[in-house]
Parts: structure tokens; C-alpha cells; sequence
């Protein structure tokens, strides 16, 4: 299973692993990802826009079998994909250090520079030109039989952004033309957006919190799965909004957040649709958006050796944290991921 001798498994990207056998053929998560997309990112001329990032070692591969892939999938669904690739970039790597604090360094000498975790990623979202990007994880996907209530959930989610997209448009319009009071200002924040300023906020910052890039996100029942919940927050400006909220964000010791951890119901699959764009169809810079507070240390290890790294603020927690957010209840049945071989002997993954 794992060398060339083989299946090369141990040397594939996950997205180029063959999951479910359908038809009389065994497909890849990446061919599950254009059918997906052909299903709810396909715009009025029949094109779909599929963006993946990849390491670089794995792209070439890539390109390669998406390209074997295509023309066939292109004429089954009656659609034209556009592919784009991004890389994680090594400017967004870290230095680590040792146990005690001092520069890890490799057998060579050389300072350890780590990948930053998926905050990094942040750069080459705010790089795309979409203003509506759909972000799920490579390995969760689900064999045709459960795809039409996957990407009946995906319709939903980009329906509820769309609404609340233009719910924020009306209201700017009646800004612009001095019909809005501050208390229907506050209202709208609180009921549309799940944003409580605090008492003494002036206008221009309630108007600031409307003026923000928006998400909406995918909420799946927890049954014991690892992922980040749903929480209210209270922000360094006072305000309380909705945030996703990993478990190494939490004090542990603080016993009154631990309890509320514990009764938590819900948490995130990485099932989120975003809006990119301002009022005036311009995009907003993400990276002014992130909560710089909420970097972490991990504990890892290389060589046989324990060191400390930084992680940035990830994507979906810390680096989205300034932005507008709802959470939407979705079927449990849209979160199939796959972590490790033994996930794909789930029915989720059984082709019947």
C-alpha cells in the first residue's frame, strides 16, 4: 500500500487517494470535488471554478491527474472547469525553538522554520477573486448516494449568505440616505449579524462592524468528533459576537469555561461560505480582520526531539474573528470526513 512497489500511498497527497468504487471504478477525493462542484458553484455559462492548495511537492501530480481527468468529467456533466492551485507560503512560516526556549536547530545548524498551521492560509484565500468562496477539507466527501443532501446543504449555506448580504445592502442604502437611528443600527447588528455592541458605541462603530467581510457556517451536531464549537465571545472592543472556538483556545483551569465546553452541542466540519467583497464590490483585505491575540504554541517534535511552535491565528477561528458570522444546524450527514484508513469502512463511504 504505501511504496512505488505499490499504491504509493505513502507518498500521495490525500486528495489523489482512492476512496469509494463506483461503477466499476475506484475514485479520488478530488473527483468527488468536481462533482460536488458542478452540482452548487456552477455560475450561468456552465463554468466551475475549483480552487485547491497543495504542497509543492504534490502539485505536479496533481495537475497531472486532473488533467486525465477532465475532459471526462467535462463531458458527463456538461460543464467547463477552471483548476486554479495556491501553495501555503513560506513567509508564513515560524521559527521554533527547544524545551527551554532557545532556537531549535537542525543536525546541519540551521534555525527550524515551521509551517504556521492553516491560519496561514488566510493569504491565499484573501488572494482569490471570487466574492463567494465555498471552503471544505479535501477528505470530506461522500460517495454519490449521499451527495445530493451534501449539496443540498451547500445551496442552503450560500442562500443564507446571499440574504443577509443583501439585508446589509438595504440597510446601507437607508444609512446613506440619513434614515437609520442608532438603536434600529444596534438592533440590526444583534438580530442580523449576532453582534452586541456595548453601550457606549458610537455610530461610526456600529457602522465599522456592518462593513466587514461575512461568513456563514455550517454547524453539525457533536457526537464526539475533534473540531472547533460555536461559542459567544466577548471581543477586545466589548462587543460579544458568535466565534468558532478550537479547544486550545480554552483556559482549562478556568472551571467556568471548561463546564460551558462540556455542554456544548454543536461544532464546525470546516463547512463555511464566505463573502468577500465590500459594498462597493471592492475586496477586503482579511488580513486587517484577524484577532493577532489568539497565535498559539503547539508541542511537536523532530528528530526524536521535543520543540515549541507557533501556529497563527487559525483560518477559521482566530484569523475570521473580526468578521460578521452565522451559524446554520446541517444535516450530520455532510460531515464524512476522513482521517485515517479506517474512517472509509464507515456506511458514510460505502457505495451501497
Amino acid at each position: 500500500m504505501l511504496t512505488e512497489k505499490g499504491l504509493n500511498y505513502g507518498n500521495l497527497p490525500k486528495g489523489l487517494l482512492k476512496f469509494h468504487k463506483e461503477e466499476g471504478r475506484a475514485k479520488m477525493p478530488v473527483e468527488e470535488h468536481l462533482l460536488e462542484g458542478a452540482e452548487y458553484a456552477k455560475d450561468s455559462e456552465g463554468k466551475v471554478n475549483l480552487h485547491f492548495t497543495v504542497s509543492p511537492e504534490h502539485e505536479p501530480e496533481f495537475k497531472k491527474k486532473l488533467a486525465e481527468l477532465l475532459p471526462e468529467y467535462e463531458q458527463k456533466l456538461g460543464v467547463r472547469f477552471v483548476i486554479t492551485y495556491s501553495q501555503q507560503l513560506k513567509s508564513t512560516d515560524t521559527i521554533a525553538v527547544d524545551e527551554s526556549n532557545q532556537p531549535f536547530r537542525n543536525p546541519d545548524g540551521s534555525l527550524l522554520f515551521r509551517p504556521a498551521g492553516h491560519g496561514a492560509l488566510l493569504r491565499n484565500l484573501n488572494s482569490l477573486e471570487s466574492d463567494i468562496v465555498f471552503l471544505q477539507n479535501i477528505d470530506n466527501v461522500v460517495p454519490d448516494k449521499l451527495k445530493p443532501k451534501t449539496t443540498s446543504s451547500k445551496k442552503v449555506l450560500g442562500g443564507v449568505l446571499l440574504s443577509v448580504k443583501e439585508k446589509v445592502q438595504e440597510l446601507f442604502d437607508k444609512i446613506n440616505r440619513g434614515e437609520v437611528e442608532n438603536s434600529e443600527l444596534r438592533d440590526f447588528l444583534a438580530k442580523e449579524l449576532n453582534t452586541e455592541m456595548p453601550s457606549g458605541a458610537t455610530r461610526e462603530e456600529m457602522i465599522a462592524k456592518l462593513d466587514r467581510p461575512l461568513r456563514v457556517c455550517g454547524m453539525v451536531l457533536n457526537t464526539g468528533e475533534a473540531g472547533g464549537g460555536p461559542f459567544w465571545c466577548k471581543n477586545q472592543d466589548n462587543s460579544v459576537s458568535l466565534q468558532i472556538v478550537e479547544s486550545s483556545q480554552f483556559d482549562t483551569t478556568n472551571e467556568s469555561q471548561m463546564k460551558i465546553v462540556k455542554s456544548s452541542t454543536h461544532f464546525n466540519p470546516v463547512d463555511v461560505v464566505v463573502f468577500k467583497k465590500d459594498l462597493q464590490g471592492q475586496k477586503y483585505n482579511s488580513l486587517k480582520h484577524v484577532d493577532e491575540q489568539s497565535a498559539f504554541i503547539s508541542s511537536k517534535s523532530k528528530d526524536g526531539k521535543a520543540l515549541k511552535a507557533m501556529e497563527l491565528p487559525g483560518l477559521w477561528n482566530g484569523s475570521m474573528s473580526d468578521w460578521n458570522t452565522i451559524f446554520v444546524e446541517v444535516p450530520a450527514i455532510t460531515f464524512n470526513p476522513v482521517k485515517e484508513v479506517n474512517d472509509l469502512l464507515r456506511d458514510e463511504h460505502r457505495s451501497s
